[in-house]
């Protein structure tokens, strides 16, 4: 009886991390980047309010698993933001955890290595000042909200969030977005459901109390007034949901439900069943909807990196390219310059029109 243990059975170590605030601290932001950060958000705001026509492009890799290449695909991003901004407003993909169906590589967070190692700390550390890169050049950055204590590591320098299919059932993750301090985005299920997003965008309009971590690491309970930006994301499921009949549907499930008709369309995932390529048809069928009049989609998301396709994860990640994902497959950097300079050109006129 006496060696009778009922706590921490499975859990073969324990690692302290520095407190969120203790990680602000040490990788702060100017007053100048805390300023940019609130217009970049404002933007967004101002874009699902209808007072800026723009449409909102999420655009960036999978994954980010190679700094330099990353830095690279920023300064480019940026460039051609500044080209096409009358019409679109880029806000740059900046995934540092992933969600995986049963094991794989879980982020540059969890394994900034890419060798089981799970320096954590470490990849916090690695993910701020990524972002505070971001910021410097002048992009927004978009990122999925999987941890629910990262937020408080690194949602300062964040702009727009998205709650991924494989969460947005949960009531943790929906607690979360009806406190965090930028416009949020909720994916359909992984099976093409769009009740369950609609549900979690009407849970995160409330309020809400719930237990988390202070800046100081202490446990406390939080409590919302609830998120006035939630969006339905659309990436389909057991097949695409991005057409004009499928839109409209939406349109009206999210007037049922008394929630905003912002509608975000994520070209990637179910919607292009994977092929990277295919992204680019689901865009364009987009842009042509905006054409006739669509109102509702306010902005679209792309997988993007410097090269094209993806690479399986080796035993060395030295040997890996650096502009390959590591993850989902996406388009190489012209491509994406190609779709997004035609964005620009085809609706630069209808969205004129409605400002």
């Amino acid at each position: 009886m006496a060696n009778c243990r009922l706590e921490n059975i499975n859990i073969s170590s324990t690692t302290l991390l520095s407190s969120p605030r203790e990680v602000r601290q040490e990788i702060p932001l100017t007053s100048e980047l805390m300023y940019r950060v609130q217009q970049f958000r404002q933007t967004i705001e101002q874009i699902f309010d209808r007072e800026d026509p723009r449409l909102l492009a999420i655009v960036g890799p999978c994954s980010i698993h190679n700094l330099e290449s990353g830095r690279e695909y920023a300064a480019r991003l940026k460039k051609l933001s500044d080209e096409i901004a009358g019409s679109v407003y880029v806000v740059m993909r900046v995934y540092f955890e992933k969600p995986r169906s049963v094991l794989g590589w879980k982020g540059l967070i969890n394994d900034p290595y890419m060798n089981d190692t799970f320096h954590i700390g470490e990849g916090i550390r690695v993910a701020r000042h990524f972002l505070k890169t971001i910021a410097t050049i002048g992009l927004p950055a978009a990122t999925e909200i999987l941890d629910p204590l990262m937020p408080q590591y690194i949602g300062d320098l964040i702009s727009w969030s998205a709650i991924g299919a494989r969460t947005v059932e949960s009531q943790t993750h929906r607690e979360i977005a009806s406190g965090i301090s930028t416009p949020v985005g909720f994916k359909n299920s992984t099976d093409g459901s769009l009740t369950t997003a609609i549900n979690a965008m009407q849970a995160a309009m409330g309020q809400h109390h719930f237990l988390g971590v202070t800046e100081d690491g202490l446990p406390a309970v939080f409590n919302t007034i609830g998120n006035s930006y939630p969006q339905l994301v659309l990436r389909g499921g057991k097949k695409p949901n991005y057409s004009a009949e499928i839109i409209q549907q939406c349109e009206e499930a999210l007037h049922k439900a008394n929630v905003p008709a912002n509608i975000i369309v994520d070209c990637s995932h179910g919607n292009s069943s994977k092929q990277p390529g295919r992204q680019i048809d689901v865009t364009r069928d987009l842009l042509t909807q905006i054409e006739n009049g669509n109102r509702s989609i306010r902005g679209f998301m792309l997988e993007s990196n410097l090269e094209w396709g993806n690479q399986p994860m080796t035993g060395d990640p030295q040997k890996l390219r650096p502009g390959v994902s590591v993850t989902d497959a996406c388009i190489d950097w012209k491509t994406t310059e190609e779709i997004l300079k035609e964005t620009h050109q085809r609706c630069s006129a209808v969205l004129a029109a409605r400002g």
